[in-house]
Formats: structure tokens, sequence, C-alpha cells
């Protein structure tokens, strides 16, 4: 089964929490603080993997989760880093934020990573937070959550060359035809359901990877049939070949079939018509595809359209070689215009992000204070509320970042109860 987009939810590592120790030597009265440093929690990175070739693994492991860094040690040992989690993806891998529809990366390459999730570093032991007005702390910090994100991964198939035409066309007889790959072939509509590729091995040496995408049908950019599934797969290609079934079997008009694929074409991706594209008149062994091809020239003669046509049998395997030919010069002078140089604008102009507030002050209908945000939670989840130095050093935070005075600007009385994840506290004056 070929699985070409997939949900899941990734976790990277917390950090390892900071202990509370103390020196217990032997003639050495009044020993200093001694607790540890937690470890780092493990990253969680993907890295492409050229023996994969589909998302079939997500479909049944949706949660990724990195391990927690080791907790602190007495004798001032700190916890060890957690190693970093590695989630193999095929090539040609997109990973999207789902909450935000961001573009976190585009893996292309066979080994390369990127790390999409950090992990927390490790709370601090009592040994950190000794000073001279308090040599003898009794406080550490919890680790650092990791970073947690849902995320849509889809794949777009790394082909040079992509065939595109409605069901049946012959896309899969022309496959076939030109290189080791054996789709599933029949005559129905959407026998291929899913992508297909292989190499073109040419006489002179050169070769490419062709894909043959299922059968686009009206309506395919707006979810109709199987096309907006696959339409994405074309993006990557660099030389488009247009089969169009020319016999007229299947009761439908060569020009008209021409000139729905390319307004889904357009409609999904307008940029997909600039690419290099090759009109190829298959099934010209049958007996009314020279009339219709007739037919077919005359209307693309009115509209003064530019293109290129060749005529082929994909099935009696006639003309292909011209078109092979043609796809791969195509494909080298594509590559020479990407290879352009082009100049470089070395100002850089920085713009300013509106960063978000420490914290969010909101009332329940039954008159508790809320308190959220990202900042204020991760101080939150830092603090070792069995520690009294700890919570007292946590209302010196909240005050520093304007919680008292918020409060008191929205009316907040002594007593009030203010929430804080499921942390709850009063609120004193």
């Amino acid at each position: 089964m070929f699985i070409d987009q997939a949900n899941i939810y990734i976790k990277a590592g917390d950090g390892g929490d900071g202990i509370v120790a103390f020196r217990r030597e032997k003639y050495v009265p009044d020993g200093g603080p001694a607790g540890g440093d937690g470890g780092k929690g493990g990253d969680v990175v993907f890295q492409v993997d050229e023996g994969l070739h589909t998302l079939m693994d997500f479909r049944y492991n949706r949660h990724f989760k990195a391990e927690k860094g080791e907790n602190g040690m007495s004798k001032g040992k700190h916890g060890r880093a957690a190693e970093d989690l590695v989630v193999p993806v095929p090539p040609g891998t997109v990973i999207k934020n789902e909450d935000t529809d961001q573009v976190i990366a585009d893996l292309t390459e066979d080994g390369q990573k990127i790390v999409v999730a950090h992990g927390g570093r490790g709370g601090r032991g009592n040994s950190r937070f000794a000073s001279a007005r308090n040599p003898a702390p009794n406080i550490s910090e919890n680790g650092e959550p990791g970073d947690d994100f849902n995320l849509i991964l889809e794949l777009k198939l790394l082909a040079d060359v992509g065939l595109v035409g409605f069901p049946s066309a012959g896309k899969s007889t022309f496959l076939s035809a030109v290189t080791a790959a054996k789709p599933k072939i029949a005559a129905y509509p959407f026998t291929t359901i899913t992508p297909n590729i292989g190499v073109v091995a040419l006489e002179d040496g050169r070769s490419f990877v062709i894909g043959d995408m299922p059968g686009i049908i009206e309506g395919a950019a707006e979810g109709v049939g199987l096309g907006l599934q696959f339409l994405r797969h074309i993006e990557r290609t660099k030389v488009l070949l247009h089969i169009i079934d020319m016999s007229g079997l299947e009761g439908r008009d060569p020009f008209e079939d021409y000139q729905t694929i390319q307004e889904e074409l357009e409609d999904h991706d307008p940029k997909l018509l600039k690419k290099p594209q090759l009109v190829i008149a298959n099934k010209m062994d049958m007996p009314d595809s020279a009339a219709h091809l007739e037919a077919f020239k005359e209307k693309m003669a009115e509209l003064n359209a530019d293109y290129e046509l060749y005529e082929i049998s994909a099935l009696q395997r006639e003309g292909l070689k011209a078109v092979l030919y043609r796809a791969v010069e195509l494909l080298e002078d594509y590559e020479e215009i990407e290879e352009e140089p082009t100049e470089v604008d070395t100002h850089v102009t920085y713009t300013h992000e509106e960063e978000e507030p420490p914290f969010v002050l909101t009332r329940d209908p039954d008159g508790v204070w809320v308190l959220s945000g990202e900042e204020i939670e991760r101080v939150f989840k830092m603090t070792n509320l069995d520690q009294q130095e700890a919570i007292m050093r946590f209302s010196r935070q909240l005050r520093a970042m304007g919680v008292d005075d918020a409060l008191r600007e929205r009316g907040a009385k002594d007593g009030d109860l203010v929430a804080i994840l499921d942390f709850v506290f009063e609120f004193v004056e």
C-alpha cells in the first residue's frame, strides 16, 4: 500500500531534574551544596533514508517521544544527556506544523537530517544557587520541558519526468514500455491508485527517473477523484509528458481532455504550466486515432497554442524513442537554467516580529484567575513545588514578569484564587 500523507505527534525529551544534595565528607564540617544538574533531553531528528518509499510506517506508529535526560546526582555529578530520537523518512518528505500549516523542512537527499523538536535543558542542582547570602541553598530546578508538535508529513515523489493525463490514457502502459517498472494495467478507470516510478536508460548512457501519476479528472484540484491526493507529486517533476488517448474508445474528446488537465494543473499550482511539457498522442494504432488527431491539431491551431506533439503507440512500443530523447534534452536544458548564477542581494533586511507576551491573564466564570502562556508555563514546570525555597523563587519570578501588577489592574482582591495549569494558589496583596 502506498501512503503519501501522515499525521503524527512528536515530543522531545524533557531535561533531567537537578537535585538538592550536600557534601557529607569526614572531617569536613558544614559541607557545602553538591547537587548536580540534570542532563539535556533528547531531540527528535528526521533523517532521509533512501531505502524508504512510502510513509506506511507512520500509519501504525503516530507518536514519537524522545527520552528524558538523566537526573542530577550528588557530589556535583551531572546527569547524562539523553540520546536523540532519529525518525527515518523517505526522500521527498515535506514536514509541516499541523497547527500553523508552516513548512518546517523539505527533505530530498539521502542522509539529510533536521532537528524538528529540541530537547529541554537539564534543571540546575542546588550547587548552582549558592551565593554569599545563601551559601547552603535548599533549591533545585526541574528539567525544562521538550518541544512537542503535531505534524503533517507529505511525500512528494522525486521523479524527473511526470506522466499526466486522464485515467486509461495509457500512462501505465507507457511506463512499463520504457522502464522495468511493472504497474498494474487494466482497461478501466483508476487502475493506477498509487504513483509508480521507474528509471529510463537510453542507449547513449543517459538516464532519468520517470513517474506515472494517477489519472487526473475534472475537479481534481477541488478534491474530486484521486487527482488532488497525487497532484502534489507533480510539483517536483522537471518535465511533464501529457498522455492523451486519441482512440476515442472511452467516448471522450481528446481536445477537451487536454484542456481539462491543463486547467486542473493550473488550479493546483500555476507554476506547473511553466514546466516543459510534451503532448503525447497515444493509441495511434487504433482505427479512428488519425482522424481524432487531425481534429485535435485544428482546435489547437485555433488557440494558437505553442506545443510539441509526438505520436506513439505505447502498446505497440512505437514512437517512444523520440519522446525519451526529447525529454532528456529538456531535462538537461532545465538543469542548465537552474544552475545559472543569479545576483545575490547582500543587503539583509531585519523585520521586527512582535514577541509573545510572557503570560495571558483570563478569568473563569467561577471567579478563578487563570494564567497561561508558553513562558510562564515553562517557568512553572521547572519549579520543584516540594521545596519551599523553590516556591518563593517562583513567586519572585511571577512578580518580575508583571503578574502581580496585572492582577491588581484587573481588579483582583486579596485571597482570590489564581490557577496556572493544575496548580492553584491565593493572591496576596
